[in-house]
C-alpha cells in the first residue's frame, strides 16, 4: 500500500520571503535566492523550493546577514506586524542588526553627501582648481 502524501499547505520560498516582507517584490526575492543570497538550512536552494515551518533561513542583503526561523506560512503579503509573526529572528542576528544601526547612527557615511554629477558651475570650479591658469607671456 502506498502511504498518502502530505497535503499540508505548499508555498514557494520566494513567495514566502515576499509575504514576510523581507523583500519588496517577489522578483527581488527570486533573484536573491538564485544568486545564493538566501540559504535554507545552510544550503543554496532554488526559488521554487517549498518553505516549511521550522526551516532556518540565512538572508544576505547588502552587507547585512540575517538569520530567521520560519514560524508560519502565508501566501498573502499583509501589514508589517502580521508579517513579523511569520518568522523569528535569531538573537545573534538581532544583536548584529542593532549594532549596525547604532554604528550608522553615530558615523556619517562620506558617500551619502555626494549627490550625483556636478553642476556646470561646480564643474568650472573643479577645472579651475585642477588646471593652472594660462598666462599670456
Amino acid at each position: 500500500m502506498i502511504a498518502p502524501m502530505d497535503t499540508g499547505p505548499r508555498l514557494r520560498i520566494d513567495k514566502w520571503l515576499w509575504a514576510a516582507r523581507l523583500f519588496k517584490t517577489r522578483t527581488l526575492a527570486a533573484e536573491a535566492v538564485d544568486l545564493g543570497r538566501v540559504r535554507v538550512n545552510g544550503e543554496r536552494v532554488k526559488p521554487a523550493r517549498e518553505a516549511r515551518v521550522g526551516d532556518r533561513l540565512e538572508v544576505q542583503t547588502g552587507e547585512q546577514r540575517s538569520e530567521f526561523v520560519i514560524r508560519a506560512l502565508s501566501a498573502q503579503r499583509g501589514p508589517a506586524p502580521v508579517a513579523r509573526r511569520l518568522y523569528e529572528e535569531s538573537a545573534d542576528s538581532r544583536m548584529r542588526r542593532e549594532r549596525r544601526q547604532e554604528q550608522l547612527r553615530y558615523s556619517a557615511e562620506p558617500a551619502r553627501s555626494i549627490k550625483g554629477r556636478p553642476t556646470k558651475r561646480e564643474g568650472r570650479q573643479l577645472r579651475s582648481v585642477r588646471t593652472p591658469p594660462s598666462g599670456g607671456d
